[in-house]
């Protein structure tokens, strides 16, 4: 005979997940609709119906312990066909968004990242940084604006300033993805033991597989519908115009540093429009602008009864944004040889990169991470 189970509901976090996008949860009458029309549930143990009846019973650990809320690809097809407007779509991102602040510390950021008041404190600390770099060369070279050809390097020198500070920037960054990806596994294991039976594959060749299949292809949007194929085609043109920008920045960082040692392969910024390195990079800034306006006109086309963007949403697209434009500007402004306008874009440029690289594990974008962790768990217990 089975055992009864004793459910003590967290309230408070019924509220918070409110609060963070799963306000409609309560309309939810159990018709398991949004598990049926979802394209990539599974069969065996299908979401999101689960996880509507977890969240309104208010079962914190259990939800945030539950890897299915990392495999939906917000596709919004169970919002559009709920009968009730429970929004089982907005209730799993929500999920997500509550499961970024639990796994990365320090948590005082992901609550920063989860309101627009905190939208001061999160632009501020890289704007005091950089200005005080700013102001420390301008005492150097003796003006705030430094005269003759705009070279970026005259207030912000890469040896001194950029490079120090952003790879320190990237590797912690790194450390606590790092972290965050040991707890995301952890809380995801039984308790116990698991019997395999037969030859098993090491998890980086799982990883390979999801990279290979998922990731680079963005397979799974396509399995979400064919009548989102502007979505899919937005996430991708951003997803790699951001490779090829890391790209460009590899190429620059090596040129700088390796020319030091050996003169014939240096590289010098800011290059010539023509040089193919910038038109490498220009080319990445065009399929960024071309793949965040897609996303951004999707999101503003978005029927609010059915699916709604909430600030963890927006607030990542306008970074975005914010870097993408900064750092046109800088270049056009350059070239249009307006000094006081070119340095204080390209400050604001360096301002927004920051905001990006620093905060990314607490942000939407550190889906990338977590949710091809969770892939390449499910993968190897034996899930596709």
């Amino acid at each position: 005979m089975a055992q009864p189970v004793r459910i003590e509901p967290d309230l408070q976090f019924v509220k918070e997940l409110q609060a963070v996008g799963g306000e409609s949860l309560k309309k939810c009458y159990q018709c398991a609709t949004c598990s049926v029309a979802c394209p990539i549930s599974p069969a065996s143990n299908p979401y999101p119906r689960k996880e509507m009846v977890w969240a309104s019973w208010g079962m914190r650990d259990k939800l945030l312990n539950n890897v299915d809320i990392w495999l939906c690809h917000n596709c919004g097809t169970c919002s559009d066909l709920c009968p009730r407007g429970a929004k089982p779509g907005d209730l799993l991102a929500a999920l997500r968004n509550m499961a970024y602040q639990r796994l990365t510390k320090p948590s005082i950021v992901g609550k920063w990242m989860s309101s627009p008041k905190y939208l001061p404190i999160l632009f501020g600390i890289p704007a005091v940084l950089w200005a005080v770099v700013w102001m420390i060369m301008a005492s150097v070279n003796g003006t705030v604006i430094p005269e003759g050809t705009i070279v970026f390097g005259k207030l912000f020198p890469s040896d001194f300033t950029i490079d120090p500070i952003f790879i320190v920037t990237f590797f912690s960054m790194v450390g606590i993805f790092w972290k965050g990806t040991r707890n995301l596994i952890a809380s995801f294991k039984p308790e116990g033991k698991t019997l395999v039976l037969g030859k098993t594959k090491h998890w980086i060749l799982h990883l390979v597989d999801v990279l290979r299949e998922e990731i680079l292809t963005h397979s799974k949007f396509k399995d979400c519908g064919d009548d989102r194929s502007d979505r899919k085609v937005g996430h991708m043109a951003v997803f790699y115009s951001f490779i090829i920008l890391m790209i460009v920045t590899a190429i620059v960082a090596a040129g700088h540093w390796g020319g030091k040692v050996i003169p014939a392969i240096a590289l010098h910024t800011p290059m010539p429009l023509l040089f193919p390195v910038k038109i490498l990079a220009n080319i990445g800034a065009i399929m960024l602008v071309v793949g965040l306006a897609i996303l951004t006109h999707r999101r503003r086309q978005q029927d609010p009864e059915k699916t709604r963007s909430n600030y963890y949403d927006w607030y990542l697209l306008n970074v975005i944004w914010f870097v993408t434009l900064t750092g046109i500007g800088a270049q056009l402004f350059r070239l249009a040889d307006i000094a006081p306008v070119a340095y204080f874009v390209y400050y604001l440029h360096l301002v927004s990169v920051w905001m990006l690289f620093a905060y990314l594990p607490w942000s939407k974008l550190g889906h990338l991470v977590y949710r091809t962790a969770a892939l390449t768990y499910v993968r190897m217990m034996g899930r596709r």
